[in-house]
């Protein structure tokens, strides 16, 4: 029989028969297996509450869990967690998926827009917000009042609640991600979605409880959230929580806390690179980059000063992580290399659309029936949106994306979303968004403006930054006479791209 694509991301002496990703039916399921093996374990760190034991997050999450029930919450409901990174914010989330809540991740730079319609959409019980503002938001835009409380949790204690009874089927986190509608809608991710993840990943890079990851991504992002967090938790290993990148806190928190693992996002490495500490990245096991394509020369420029061979991986919201260069063996600059376990790939149709099967696969979107039938193959595989080649001995490439989306930092923006708030300033007859390459960001958002009349693009640019997060606004205004279109009235985004490089 021949072995599945994957196997090379086994361990040697690992056979393709004993892996089972979902043999712990469910995040909790792992984790607090792994604290009763090892009640004294030092697992989380920050600097607000110091070391947490493996006994310590386990009662402590179990008290939360208590509040959360005394409060009327139930298995099912939905809880918007939108905090700074802290070990208070770990608590609550790990307690919310104790009790079998559904977390909705909301980033914490979100405008009011931005999180009035993911809690109109998500309809939320519940809410862990660290801004007196953004919880005034929730509270407005809730059908009925919800639960709000800091990432503390500081509601009346409660009965001991049955906890850790999920299962694989369960909803675990409703990860909202924007489509070429613009509107962002919610990716449904089941705990075995979840926990399959985490264990290919525990697999593939050897990621045992002897490890500590700096960890300075932030958790509303299924990078800093889906991968740093839940597979430290599930592999049994130890977490140094960082409340934002800087370059000289990763180096110092390596050398402190003599961490072996850090992930980050192209522009984290190029802002390391940029100061004369890049060596130190040297005392790592292993360093990984994602959420946007790794320049090849920003690769080979770690690789000669530290010694370091960064790891490429493809993952993303729907899907969690699904393709990864490989721990044993070449990492090869500019592809993200083989899928990883439990995973099958195709590349199909002219444009060799990459699309995925496997645990790790969502559902569906909350309630988007339309958007599933979109999202899924009559054969039931998930069309990534983007375009992909394989190298002669098997590599994968990402090539292109088939929708429009623009990855600035890491982060996704979609240009319908960008262009419907400019659209509807006053001075905008019309608009066109796309991504410009840089340097920095590895792509920036650019707005190619109409005007109706005279238009002051300062004006428009702080109209902007009261309506969308600051990764999502403009590094580029052009003001232009009239936007390329085909004999169908389709904006040409390609001329305009090159009109902007």
């Amino acid at each position: 029989m021949t072995s599945p694509e994957w196997a090379v991301h086994l361990p040697p002496a690992t056979s393709v028969a004993a892996v089972d990703l979902l043999a712990d039916r469910s995040l909790p399921g792992s984790w607090t297996r792994r604290w009763r093996e090892d009640p004294g374990k030092r697992v989380l760190l920050d600097d607000a509450r110091g070391w947490l034991t493996a006994a310590r997050i386990e009662e402590e999450t179990r008290t939360v869990a208590a509040r959360y029930a005394g409060a009327g919450l139930q298995p099912g409901d939905r809880i918007v967690v939108s905090a700074a990174p802290s070990a208070d914010l770990v608590i609550a989330h790990v307690a919310a998926l104790r009790l079998g809540l559904t977390v909705v991740p909301v980033n914490s730079a979100y405008t009011e827009r931005e999180v009035a319609h993911i809690v109109r959409d998500s309809g939320p019980a519940a809410a862990v917000v660290d801004d007196r503002s953004r919880a005034r938001w929730i509270r407005d835009a809730c059908v009925r009042e919800p639960v709000i409380t800091s990432p503390t949790v500081e509601l009346p204690p409660g009965r001991a609640p049955s906890l850790d009874v999920v299962g694989p089927s369960d909803r675990a986190l409703i990860g909202y991600t924007s489509g070429t509608t613009g509107a962002p809608k919610g990716a449904v991710l089941r705990h075995g979605n979840l926990l399959a993840s985490a264990e290919a990943l525990r697999l593939a890079w050897r990621w045992t409880p002897e490890d500590r990851l700096v960890l300075s991504l932030p958790m509303f992002h299924i990078h800093g959230l889906g991968v740093g967090l839940h597979g430290t938790l599930t592999s049994g290993a130890a977490v140094v929580i960082r409340p934002r990148f800087d370059p000289d806190d990763v180096f110092d928190s390596i050398s402190t806390h003599r961490a072996t693992l850090f992930f980050g996002v192209p522009t984290m490495y190029a802002r390391l690179a940029a100061g004369g500490r890049l060596a130190e990245l040297a005392a790592l096991r292993l360093a990984v980059s994602g959420s946007a394509p790794l320049p090849p020369d920003l690769w080979h420029v770690v690789a000669a000063r530290a010694q370091q061979r960064i790891l490429e991986r493809y993952g993303m919201t729907e899907t969690v992580m699904n393709i990864s260069n490989p721990y044993d063996g070449e990492r090869r600059p500019g592809t993200v290399g083989f899928p990883l376990p439990g995973t099958e790939i195709r590349l199909t149709g002219d444009t060799s659309e990459i699309q995925l099967r496997g645990p790790n696969v969502f559902s569906g979107y909350w309630e988007r029936a339309d958007a599933n039938a979109e999202a899924f193959t009559d054969d039931g595989w998930f069309r990534s949106g983007d375009s992909g080649a394989r190298d002669p001995d098997g590599y994968v490439r990402i090539v292109g994306r088939l929708k429009e989306l623009i990855i600035t930092g890491g982060y996704n923006v979609y240009p319908r979303e960008v262009e419907e708030v400019l659209r509807a300033h006053p001075g905008v007859n019309d608009v066109a968004v796309v991504g410009l390459p840089s340097a920095q960001w590895g792509e920036q958002v650019a707005a190619f403006v109409v005007p109706a009349g005279v238009l002051n693009p300062d004006d428009l640019l702080e109209y902007a930054a009261v309506r969308l997060a600051a990764y999502k606004r403009p590094r580029v205004l052009r003001l232009v006479d009239s936007l390329p279109h085909n004999a169908l009235g389709k904006v040409l985004k390609h001329e305009l791209r090159s009109q902007g490089v």
